[in-house]
């Protein structure tokens, strides 16, 4: 009773092989991989960070405003 005889592990093979199947389990495998690169992928994603910095925006500056003189009685004169 200590451990299992070959007729045992073989029968387990079998059964093994009869719920899953070859292509079934190799599809198992195939989806935890992609789970394990989606995983990595997003806790690396999560280290950048998530908004970029604002950049300075220089725009066309507005002409100084100059005082204007105001037309008088005495400058219509001239």
């Amino acid at each position: 009773m200590g451990s299992f005889s070959i007729w045992h592990w073989l029968v387990v093979g079998i059964l093994v092989l009869l719920l899953f199947g070859k292509g079934r389990f190799s599809d198992m495998m195939g989806d935890v991989a992609k789970g394990i690169k989606s995983f990595k992928k997003g806790m690396s994603e999560d280290d950048a960070p998530t908004t970029p910095a604002p950049k300075h925006i220089e725009g066309q500056r507005a002409p100084d405003a100059t005082p204007m003189s105001t037309p008088t009685a005495e400058h219509d004169k001239l």
